[in-house]
């Protein structure tokens, strides 16, 4: 049985100011998933606020909302089966010191804070998330 799921990405500003979209895009290519729709666009401070505020505790949440509306970001709705684990696995560890060899964060990760891609962490954030930027 086909478990074909949808997630949402996020190439990071810090990658799309290095050029990085199409490395990023063709890695999602060769690990399979389906690149359904995608834009570039940049988001304000307010708009990040909504987006990340289920980190809204947390001691780092004004400063990941100040860096991903600091700069355009490319947004992207993903499909393939398993695609939120998947994308995970293949994002690697939030700090690109502990990320493994081959993932997005290790090859592209500046630090904890600048690493490169988003992607979504369940099946109802995935819906939410698409939903905030594809609705």
């Amino acid at each position: 049985m086909s478990n074909l799921e949808q997630t949402l990405s996020i190439i990071k500003p810090d990658a799309v100011e290095r050029n990085l979209i199409e490395e990023i895009k063709s890695t999602f290519k060769n690990n399979n998933f389906k690149i359904l729709k995608d834009k570039k666009i940049q988001i304000t401070k307010t708009e990040a606020e909504e987006f990340y505020k289920v980190h809204q505790t947390k001691p780092f949440y004004n400063d990941l909302c100040e860096y991903l509306s600091s700069g355009p970001i490319v947004v992207m709705i993903l499909e393939r089966e398993n695609a939120i684990s998947e994308n995970r696995k293949l994002m690697g560890a939030t700090d690109p010191k502990k990320a493994e060899e081959g993932t997005l964060r290790k090859k592209y990760g500046i630090s904890i804070d600048r690493n490169s891609v988003h992607g979504s962490d369940s099946i109802e954030n995935a819906k939410i998330e698409i939903n905030f930027f594809f609705s």
